[in-house]
């Protein structure tokens, strides 16, 4: 795998400057607050710089996690070849997507501003799917040689993800005392069985 040369490494670090700013700015003083003009001001950049990188406002506070979600498929590819698809999922997804949410009641502010704005959950909604998409590639090259591979990798993907936003939503709302690794395994452990 070529690493990525200088212009990209910048181009990546000025992305996420610009998305760690339009997160803290949301946390800190509400969505409202969050303009290309605020966050770009606050970064110490021109507003032409955060439209270069981001359509929305809402496509800025959500790009970091969208980053993380997309190294999930990396850890899937990085597991051993022989390993078990399910085993596999079950040994990165759950501390992986733990580390990624982090603090839990800050990671329930942002589940309340998705929930209270259609802009923010349409947002969302793509972070998922490309996670999804990114997740079924990293399935489907672990059993190419299998039958119905594409079918099984895809439904396998979306099954993960959803195992994934359903327990993050649960942990988010303090619905339970478990914490987030566990919830996302017993997720995965009862698709894996098989729901009655």
């Amino acid at each position: 795998m070529t690493q990525p040369g200088l212009r990209e490494r910048k181009k990546a670090a000025t992305r996420a400057t610009l998305s760690r700013t339009a997160w803290s700015m949301m946390l800190e003083q509400g969505l409202d607050a969050v303009t290309p003009e605020s966050v770009s001001a606050a970064a110490d950049m021109a507003p032409r710089t955060f439209r270069y990188h981001f359509r929305n406002r809402e496509e800025a506070i959500l790009d970091e996690l969208a980053q993380q979600h997309l190294t999930l498929a990396d850890q899937i590819r990085a597991r051993p070849a022989q390993e078990p698809t399910w085993d596999c999922l079950l040994a990165v997804l759950p501390p992986a997507v733990a580390q990624m949410c982090g603090d839990r009641t800050v990671f329930a502010t942002l589940m309340r501003v998705i929930s209270d704005n259609p802009a923010m959950l349409a947002q969302n909604l793509v972070v998922l799917e490309h996670s999804r998409l990114s997740l079924a590639r990293a399935i489907g090259e672990r059993t190419s040689t299998e039958v119905h591979a594409a079918t099984f990798a895809n439904l396998l993907a979306g099954a993960a993800v959803t195992a994934i936003s359903t327990s993050v939503a649960h942990w988010a709302q303090s619905t339970t005392d478990t914490d987030l690794a566990d919830l996302l395994t017993d997720c995965l452990t009862q698709l894996r069985r098989g729901l009655p």
